[in-house]
């Protein structure tokens, strides 16, 4: 058995020092963000303390970046919650800040959170600089956890400017490593896995959460810790709803149905939408739509490649379908990066070697009960790209013909 894929330590630590160069002469701080896993499934970090850390079980903790530190092994600073025994015989044991932890997470400097405002204090005054490194929140939104605490530190600190340095993070995490692009491919794999079961058990009479089921069961069954989002199976007019969620009505002879679906693998999404006959043969006008949409996925991914943006890979796909004269019914952007997030941090710039994204046209003539989208995940390549969901049947006869198996 090949071994899976992970992120190492020195990963990690690689791109911990990413920031610290980008940081220059202002203090960064991530948060994890709160939250527990009590009775309501598992927690999942801030993407970015995920990213620069690789810890998923450790809600309230914070890591604090200071390049103007001369001590290198103090650069980087973990802030855990304290050790709680009564919380701990519920939602059970946590690690003691000893030289096994320090291992474990590759970072030397780690504390108790009751100890930040201090090590922040100092590091404010002797730099002078705040650089908020998450994104801002829209004005209808709370604050981000690094901008509502820099705000009261530089409040207390005569000439501490706070900076925006939003734009690091993403376009560190724009650009994939060999190992995130594996672990991409793996949920990719293992999606693909969900999606053969569908193919070879769905008939007409099933509920769309049947075919839901049958997918995240597969997921789970094989390595991932189950969907990167919400899956959308929705057959007959459902399918022509993007964002359906309800998965609850029953699938009918002669519909088709639009299956948006991923597996998550060590943090990492996949994200596939086929388009299946639920009966498991098109009909005449399902084929015409079908093909127009696979022609149009066909020419956007030919147009992947380093340099060109999200809009060039649109045109294409946008060109073929306006000529079919169903341009109207396309309503929605080609794609979007891929990682630790399903809709991954975008940074405002052409695609880069290494980027993961998205690719999915789509046609939604809701007059007629008929929706199609097609969507493969493929990563950007210096002269082109690389599918990393293309084994995933979405040719007329692949689908057909694995159907009727």
């Amino acid at each position: 058995m090949s071994k899976q894929p992970t992120i190492s330590t020195s990963e990690y630590e690689k791109r911990r020092q990413s920031v610290l160069k980008g940081l220059k002469d202002s203090i960064g701080l991530v948060f994890a963000g709160d939250g527990g896993a009590e009775l309501h499934g598992s927690w999942r970090p801030n993407p970015n303390f995920e990213y620069l850390t690789g810890i998923t079980d450790e809600p309230g903790a914070a890591v604090l970046l200071d390049p103007l530190q001369k001590i290198s092994s103090k650069q980087v600073t973990l802030f855990l919650k304290p050790l709680n025994p009564e919380v701990e015989k519920w939602d059970g044991a946590r690690d003691f800040i000893d030289s096994k932890l320090i291992a474990k997470y590759g970072i030397k400097s780690i504390f108790r959170s009751e100890r930040l405002p201090r090590v922040l204090n100092a590091a404010a005054c002797k730099a002078k600089k705040l650089a908020c490194l998450q994104a801002f929140a829209n004005h209808d939104r709370p604050v981000s956890a690094d901008l509502a605490i820099f705000t009261k530190v530089a409040q207390r600190i005569p000439g501490c400017a706070i900076v925006d340095k939003t734009d690091l993070l993403a376009k560190l995490r724009a650009v994939k490593s060999a190992s995130e692009q594996a672990c991409v491919r793996e949920a990719g794999r293992i999606t693909s896995l969900g999606f053969e079961s569908v193919l070879r058990t769905m008939k007409p009479g099933m509920n769309e959460f049947d075919v839901q089921e049958m997918l995240e069961h597969a997921y789970r069954s094989n390595g991932s810790r189950g969907p990167a989002y919400n899956t959308i199976a929705g057959g007959g007019f459902n399918g022509t709803v993007l964002h359906y969620g309800a998965n609850e009505q029953e699938l009918k002879d002669g519909d088709l149905i639009v299956i948006d679906s991923g597996a998550d693998f060590r943090g990492y999404a996949a994200d596939v939408t086929r388009t299946y006959p639920v009966n498991g043969r098109f009909t005449a006008r399902q084929k015409e739509i079908y093909s127009i949409v696979l022609k149009a996925l066909d020419a956007s991914i030919a147009k992947v490649r380093a340099g060109c943006t999200f809009q060039q890979i649109d045109k294409a796909a946008r060109d073929i379908i306006n000529k079919a004269g169903y341009g109207d019914y396309f309503f929605h952007g080609i794609g979007h990066h891929l990682g630790l997030e399903v809709h991954d941090i975008t940074p405002d710039q052409p695609l880069k070697k290494g980027a993961v994204i998205t690719v999915e046209p789509g046609i939604y003539i809701a007059d007629e009960c008929l929706g199609v989208r097609i969507e493969d995940d493929v990563v950007v390549t210096k002269d082109g790209c690389i599918n990393l969901t293309k084994s995933i049947p979405r040719s007329i006869a692949g689908i057909q013909k694995m159907m009727r198996s």
